[in-house]
C-alpha cells in the first residue's frame, strides 16, 4: 500500500494549531470563527479546533440538494459541539433555492441546460458568500477546512469557493494527519468512517472517484515528488508510476490555485510627472 512514512504527534499538533489561531485571532482584532461543516473530516477537525479556542464560533450548515447522510453527520457534529462549547452557535441556511434560481438563471441566459463543473463550483461560491456574510455580521474570520494534498498538492477545491478563506488551520496537514486530529479531538465515528467526499455534485460520487486515486496514495506521491522522484523512477506498469501520473496531472491543472493571482507590473515609461 502506497502511503505516506509520516506520523503525527496529534495531541501536541492540536495544542499548536488551537493557540496560532488564537493568536491569530487576537492580532486580527476580530471576535471569532466562521466555519462551514459539511459531515467530512476536514470541516469536523476544523470546527473543533475554532471551537477548542474558546471564541465565539458559528458554524454554518449549508445544503444544496444535499445527501442525507452528509447533512445528518453535518448536523450531529455541530450539535456535539454546541452541547460542549458555550460559545459556539449553529445555523443553517439552506441554499437550494439560490442554487436553483442561479442554475435556471444561467440555462436561460444561455438558451441550453447548464451544468456539469461549472455549476457545482458554484454551490462552493455561493456557500463562500454565506460565511462572509455570517463573519461581516459576527466580527468574526472564517477559516478554512482544506488540507495539504487538496490545497498545494492536486488543487481539489474551488477557486474562490472552498479556496476562499482567512486563514488555513490545517492546510499544512496530509489527510492522514487530519484523521489522526479527528480521533484525538473526538469526532464522531460516523465521520472518521465515511468516505471522503466533497458533496458537490448530487450524487454519491467520492474524492476518489473524481482523483483517481486514494489520499494515502497522494500523500505518498506528493512527499516522492518532494523528494525528486518522477514517473520514469518507477516500473511504467507499477500503480507507483501511475499514482505519481495522476498527482502530477492534476498538480498541472490546477496550479493556477496555488500560486498568487498575477498582476500586470507597469513600466516606469508609461508615466509622466505632473
Amino acid at each position: 500500500m502506497l502511503k505516506s512514512s509520516r506520523t503525527i504527534q496529534a495531541d501536541r499538533a492540536v495544542a499548536h494549531i488551537v493557540q496560532w489561531m488564537d493568536q491569530y485571532l487576537e492580532q486580527s482584532g476580530l471576535e471569532g470563527w466562521v466555519v462551514g461543516v459539511s459531515g467530512g473530516i476536514d470541516s469536523a477537525v476544523t470546527s473543533s479546533l475554532a471551537a477548542e479556542t474558546g471564541r465565539p464560533t458559528a458554524l454554518l450548515r449549508m445544503p444544496i440538494h444535499q445527501a442525507q447522510d452528509q447533512d445528518q453527520r453535518g448536523a450531529n457534529h455541530m450539535a456535539r459541539l454546541c452541547a460542549k462549547w458555550p460559545k459556539v452557535s449553529s445555523l443553517v441556511v439552506d441554499l437550494t433555492p439560490s442554487f436553483d434560481g442561479l442554475s435556471d438563471a444561467l440555462t436561460q441566459a444561455s438558451g441550453a441546460p447548464f451544468g456539469g463543473l461549472s455549476l457545482a463550483n458554484s454551490r462552493a461560491r455561493l456557500r463562500m458568500t454565506t460565511l462572509y456574510a455570517v463573519a461581516a455580521e459576527r466580527r468574526a474570520l472564517v477559516a478554512g477546512t482544506g488540507n495539504k494534498v487538496e490545497d498545494f498538492g492536486v488543487g481539489f477545491y474551488t477557486k474562490y469557493g472552498d479556496g476562499g478563506v482567512d486563514l488555513s488551520p490545517i492546510a499544512d496537514l496530509f489527510k492522514s494527519d487530519v484523521y489522526a486530529l479527528g480521533r484525538a479531538l473526538g469526532v464522531d465515528k460516523a465521520i472518521l468512517e465515511a468516505p471522503p467526499t466533497d458533496g458537490l455534485w448530487g450524487d454519491d460520487r467520492t474524492d476518489e472517484d473524481q482523483l483517481g486515486a486514494t489520499y494515502d496514495e497522494l500523500e505518498w506521491a506528493m512527499e516522492s515528488v518532494a523528494a525528486g522522484q518522477g514517473v520514469k523512477d518507477h516500473d511504467p506498469a507499477s500503480r507507483e508510476a501511475e499514482v505519481l501520473a495522476i498527482y502530477l496531472r492534476h498538480h498541472k491543472a490546477n496550479l493556477h490555485k496555488m500560486t498568487a493571482i498575477p498582476v500586470c507590473d507597469m513600466p516606469s515609461g508609461l508615466f509622466t510627472k505632473a
